[in-house]
């Protein structure tokens, strides 16, 4: 897009956003008599920015460029969403310097659907830092009742190596362990400024000497496919091969899925470990 065509997408975009916001959205009065316009007047824009009307004028008129203060002000101003507020420095051809705001996340109700049909498939679903976001009862029959840890401690990796029933259940704990510290090394690149991250970093680098080793090694990998060998305290040893599934409506989710060869023992395993869980008190619900 040519410089000249940014500025008048910028001032269209301004437009368009003040159109469908309302004075009462925004904590303004609501003004005697009609009002010419819908939504915002530029005046009212200019007000809560800070900024002149006129000033606020020739951006809509696409005959000034933006400094990202003022962009940061006009994105308060008009209650853009975190899309929105990239969109409007990318138009301005301004870095956005404020670290993106990141929500809670939450399973799309399709995807757990999905976990509680799989009834014979342990599958959970990993989230940013590898946080565990849902689960289904053989999952939690296989590895640990995830309902029953405080959310804030609901992350594998810290599971992995703070959980001591976790050395014993993977056979190969430390190349497992291994493994899972430089997936998460991965998910730092993606965040380096995400605080959940960092100080889950601190706390496992200060808790364990295998972790801070690990981790000071700077070895990446991607969470994709393998095999991984358990010692099952009910269904006895089971070689798994798991493979992971990107949802497509939010690619920082992860589907994990553990499944063996229709027949083999660790088939056979699986169907056993379902029977017991199934009279247990396991839940896919957290109790926070």
């Amino acid at each position: 897009m040519a410089p000249d065509a940014q500025l008048e997408e910028l001032g269209a975009f301004l437009k368009a956003r003040r159109a469908v916001l309302s004075p009462r959205t925004v904590g303004l009065p609501d003004g005697a008599g009609n009002r010419r316009v819908s939504g915002l007047r530029r005046e009212e824009v200019a007000r809560l920015a800070a900024i002149s009307t006129d000033y606020y004028t020739r951006l809509e008129q696409g005959r000034m460029h933006a400094s990202a203060p003022v962009l940061d002000a006009l994105s308060e101003a008009l209650h853009l969403d975190e899309d929105q507020r990239d969109y409007l420095f990318g138009l301005a051809g301004k870095e956005t310097a404020r670290p993106r705001r990141r929500t809670r996340q939450k399973v799309q109700p399709q995807l757990r659907r999905l976990l509680d049909d799989l009834t014979a498939t342990p599958a959970m679903v990993l989230g940013r830092r590898m946080d565990v976001i849902a689960w289904n009862v053989l999952a939690a029959a296989l590895i640990t009742d995830f309902g029953r840890i405080p959310e804030k401690h609901r992350n594998y990796p810290r599971i992995l190596f703070t959980d001591p029933a976790m050395r014993t259940l993977y056979t190969d704990w430390g190349t497992i362990a291994r493994s899972c510290v430089a997936q998460l090394r991965m998910e730092a690149a993606k965040y380096p400024s995400d605080p959940g991250l960092t100080a889950l970093v601190g706390e496992l680098s200060a808790q364990d000497h295998d972790f801070c080793s690990w981790w000071a090694g700077h070895h990446v990998a991607a969470l994709t496919v393998g095999t991984k060998v358990l010692d099952h305290p009910v269904a006895g040893e089971l070689s798994l091969d798991w493979d992971t599934l990107t949802a497509t409506t939010d690619p920082d989710q992860k589907l994990v899925i553990w499944t063996a060869e229709v027949g083999s023992p660790t088939h056979d395993g699986l169907r056993i470990l379902a029977s017991w869980a199934a009279d247990r008190s396991l839940s896919t619900t957290p109790v926070d």
